[in-house]
């Protein structure tokens, strides 16, 4: 089987990093939280989803769980900004580097800030995109932290 170059470097950086993982790809599609969960046979709340948002115009990651939504205005008061917005389409790929329902939480063409929402931590297995929206890689809490130098914080 021929492995996407997106989900190569996605393998390579945590390789690289020394992480932990196991990459899984999958004849159908883990865009979303629920079509990942019901590939893997996991919780839908341990899938972490790279979100992009726009926060004062400037991209931004929050990985969140699976099992709720991002409270904009929550994250807009925690992070002092004016305006929190999900990327378009468009933004997303020129933040991130990949297709929405494939944004790896690691190897963007620039660093980007990210948030890990800290209900992650209630689960010792997260899986989160591998670059495409059919690869998915596995991680722990601590491990996603270390990987994206995220801030955990409460984002729903």
């Amino acid at each position: 089987m021929t492995v996407h170059p997106s989900t190569q470097r996605v393998s390579d950086i945590l390789a690289a990093a020394g992480a932990d993982t196991e990459i899984r790809e999958f004849d159908e599609s883990t865009r979303t939280a629920k079509h990942a969960a019901a590939a893997l046979g996991c919780p839908l709340g341990a899938i972490a989803s790279s979100l992009v948002f726009m926060a004062d115009g400037v991209a931004l990651v929050i990985m969140t769980s699976g099992a709720h939504r991002v409270d904009v205005d929550l994250v807009a008061s925690t992070l002092g900004v004016a305006q929190l917005r999900q990327a378009t389409a468009d933004e997303v790929r020129a933040a991130t580097g990949y297709p929405i329902g494939g944004v790896a939480p690691v190897g963007h063409p620039q660093p980007l800030r990210t948030l890990v929402d800290d209900l992650l931590r209630h689960y010792d297995v997260l899986w989160a995109a591998a670059g495409t929206p059919r690869a998915v890689f596995s991680t722990t809490y601590d491990e996603l932290v270390r990987l994206t130098g995220g801030e955990p914080v409460t984002v729903a």
